[in-house]
């Protein structure tokens, strides 16, 4: 994986009033590059329940590097391939979401709570392109 075809990858999830703001940090943490800043937002549910929002933006190749190794340990890897044409969007956009109970285990697995959105490169930046290059990193993973 010499090259990363991604501009930047973004990591989000969502803690809940119910939830340990470190344990869904831990979760988060399981994709990221030792002692990564997370950013941390709080908003309010539709009851006035606390929501803490979790996010981190990863735009070194290095970094964007260790956040895609961990995505290669799924075991259904190869199902995210034959996937790859409905992953992408039309603004070159891929997203994947990740289980957050697992991650917190130290786990990948696909599932909610955790998103991944990864702006890929294509040029000129239209889908088609930015799948064939998503699909071409994804080969190598």
């Amino acid at each position: 994986m010499s090259s990363v075809p991604f501009h930047y990858v973004d990591l989000r999830t969502f803690c809940y009033a119910t939830e340990d703001d470190r344990r869904v940090e831990d979760a988060l943490r399981t994709f990221l590059p030792e002692e990564y800043p997370i950013e941390r937002s709080q908003s309010e549910g539709h009851y006035g329940d606390r929501i803490v929002v979790l996010s981190a933006r990863v735009e070194n190749a290095d970094e964007i590097r260790h956040v895609l190794s961990q995505v290669a340990t799924l075991s259904d890897i190869d199902a995210v391939k034959a996937e790859l044409d409905d992953r992408v969007d039309d603004n070159c956009s891929f997203f994947l979401t990740f289980d957050k109970q697992a991650a917190f285990r130290g786990e990948v697995t696909r599932g909610d709570g955790i998103t991944l959105r990864a702006k890929v490169e294509a040029y000129p930046a239209k889908r088609e392109h930015a799948v064939a290059n998503a699909r071409e990193l994804f080969e190598e993973l």
